[in-house]
């Protein structure tokens, strides 16, 4: 009864997808934007419990409940660990409604045909059987797109669909996730191949083999209004991308039935310096201000 109630919220809840999913290279960044300089650490086991501070935070503050925030994107480090006292997975799901998603991909290749796709994922199968027995609803696993490269685009979402289909068959929802370069001169090109290479793997798909995709905010508003409605998508939700949280609220407010799945733009604005009451409020009228332009469509 859970996964029937998570996956009904995930096809019409009225919020968007918190993305808690920093890892390795990026965590120094997103500490560091937190108010948490590097000399806080001396070894990668205390980065991360750092890290797992700042999300146990937010997770248990009083705004972060699946009336808004309808999902969460976890890193494996933070399914493992606990939250409020609970596995986190269970934490969000019982305590607050929020379904929970765990980030599988290693990283990324280095750059080829315009793109990068992810690196081989070691264990898979153990990460994927831990992942359902700790709750998980879903996955997250991400590429790059650095060019309107029609062989490049096509390896990636081929890649991305392989690996999809593994976690499908392993009872989870797989969220695609290959993403756009905002700062690319020929973005737009490169949005409509990666919309038609969707579109043929999303058809191949057999029915009752539902995925969620993640994608950059278009250059041409609804671009992606074909996807939103195709039969074997749960949900399209958007990436942040690198644009603030205002500019990502307003492209997003653009794009009707896109709901946000921001990490950077979720975050912008916290501080580990806040008391309670002022890092509570911040966060409050951010998960309303992303909210609101999930669904302004």
């Amino acid at each position: 009864m859970a996964r029937q109630n998570q996956a009904e919220q995930m096809r019409s809840g009225k919020g968007f997808i918190a993305a808690l999913d920093q890892s390795g290279g990026s965590t120094p960044k997103a500490l560091k934007l937190y108010g948490v300089e590097e000399g806080a650490w001396s070894n990668d086991d205390e980065m991360f419990a750092l890290i797992h501070q700042m999300r146990a935070r937010i997770a248990t503050a009083p705004a972060f409940t699946g009336e808004r925030v309808i999902g969460a994107i976890l890193f494996e480090k933070t399914m493992d660990g606990e939250i409020g006292g609970k596995p986190a997975a269970q934490f969000l799901w019982e305590e607050r409604g929020v379904v929970p998603f765990l980030k599988i991909d290693k990283g990324l290749e280095d750059k080829a045909d315009g793109v990068q796709l992810m690196k081989p994922i070691g264990g898979l199968d153990a990460l994927l059987d831990r992942a359902v027995k700790a709750g998980i609803f879903g996955t997250k696993e991400r590429s790059v797109i650095g060019a309107a490269s029609a062989s490049g685009i096509a390896a990636v979402v081929a890649q991305q669909f392989d690996l999809g289909r593994q976690v499908l068959a392993k009872g989870l929802v797989p969220i695609i996730e290959p993403e756009v370069t905002i700062s690319i001169a020929d973005k737009a090109e490169a949005e409509d191949i990666l919309l038609a290479e969707l579109k043929k793997q999303l058809d191949a798909l057999p029915e009752g083999a539902d995925v969620m995709l993640k994608l950059t905010l278009p250059t041409k508003a609804n671009l992606y209004k074909p996807l939103i409605d195709h039969p074997r998508v749960m949900r399209v939700v958007a990436l942040s991308g690198g644009y603030s949280r205002d500019e990502a609220n307003a492209l997003l407010a653009q794009n009707a039935g896109m709901i946000a799945s921001f990490s950077r733009a979720l975050t912008e604005g916290l501080s580990a310096k806040q008391d309670d009451a002022e890092f509570n409020r911040t966060l409050d009228a951010t998960i309303q201000s992303i909210r609101d332009a999930s669904v302004a469509g």
